[in-house]
């Protein structure tokens, strides 16, 4: 059982509800609504996001054996080994690419198909510079960031057409990947980071902790509230700009799940004193609240149940799966 949940907790099992979505995202946003084809294009997202968090795990596991709270993890505990992590890597890639032969089998192979191909292909390189030299490279954030963009547009581009509201939805998608290992990363990490001599954006800009006191300089906090709000008028501009439909209590909810996205980030950036539980807290609720504003965004575009469902499923397969593998609820290890 033991094994079983060392497994689980490597391939991100309680997280896929939310991880394996993007792709899922980009087909409904070029209005596909077929459920084998989602059920296909979950699994390749899924794919995509469990080899990226694989190869991190294998590249950070000297950094994650200074902290306390990650020696747990698998490879850090050597319940796993590095080898098994590097065949499951290469098997992963071997599944996604039978999954989009499944997914394309008995079809013509278009121009934006090939760009999708393109696009996950790309991701696949971008997001393995950054697992395994990123930490070198500073501003290797914008590496991943863009990696996971194209696997969202490769959902679109797999299945159909991109319309504005992809092209939003990847912006979106840049904007919070960037935000979540830019800001809420490097702010996390920043007790240790200096110890293997990792370069980045946090560690440039002057972040650092001394004693117990947390240091973040007005540049660093100015960069994560531009993201923050970059990402707020991206969430509104289908209906003021492109002039899309809307009922009012949409756009309220959106409004609040937005404020709530920007009031826990602020709270992020403003802490004074080193606290890593509450520093995981404000990321954890960041992310139960981003999940949310895509699919409520979509609401009048894609349908109430379908954005539902989004919004749903994340929440509820973490709560489902998070026990199972012997992980304890909103306390992510991270």
């Amino acid at each position: 059982m033991n094994k079983v949940s060392a497994y689980g907790k490597l391939l991100r099992i309680p997280g896929l509800g939310a991880l394996a979505t993007p792709t899922v995202i980009g087909a409904l946003s070029v209005g596909v609504f077929d459920l084998p084809s989602l059920v296909i294009l979950f699994f390749i997202g899924g794919f995509a996001a469990v080899y990226g968090f694989l190869l991190n795990d294998y590249a950070d596991v000297e950094l994650d054996s200074l902290v306390p709270e990650l020696q747990q993890k698998p490879l850090v505990s050597g319940e796993i080994s590095r080898k098994t992590a590097v065949a499951i890597s290469v098997f992963l890639i071997m599944l996604t690419f039978l999954f989009i032969f499944i997914l394309w089998r008995g079809t013509e192979l278009t121009d934006t198909k090939f760009w999708g191909m393109f696009s996950i292909f790309l991701a696949g390189i971008l997001g393995s510079i950054y697992n395994l030299y990123g930490k070198k490279i500073v501003g290797s954030d914008f590496l991943v960031a863009i990696s996971m963009g194209l696997v969202f547009l490769f959902g679109a581009m797999s299945v159909g057409v991109p319309t504005v509201i992809t092209w939003i939805i990847f912006w979106l998608t840049f904007n919070q990947t960037l935000h979540m290992n830019a800001v809420e990363g490097g702010i996390k990490d920043i007790d240790h980071d200096y110890k293997m001599g990792v370069t980045n954006i946090a560690s440039k800009a002057g972040v650092y902790v001394r004693g117990n006191a947390l240091v973040i300089p007005g540049g660093f906090k100015a960069f994560s509230i531009v993201i923050r709000l970059i990402s707020a008028v991206l969430l509104f501009t289908p209906f003021f700009v492109f002039g899309y439909s809307f009922e009012i209590w949409q756009l309220v909810l959106l409004g609040i799940f937005t404020f709530l996205v920007l009031f826990f980030s602020m709270r992020l950036i403003l802490l004074k004193q080193w606290d890593r539980n509450k520093i995981r807290r404000f990321i954890g609720l960041q992310s139960f609240m981003r999940y949310s504003l895509v699919p409520i965004m979509l609401i009048s575009i894609i349908g109430v149940v379908p954005s539902i469902i989004l919004i749903v499923l994340p929440i509820g397969w973490y709560i489902v799966f998070t026990p199972l593998f012997g992980e304890t609820l909103f306390k992510p290890r991270m």
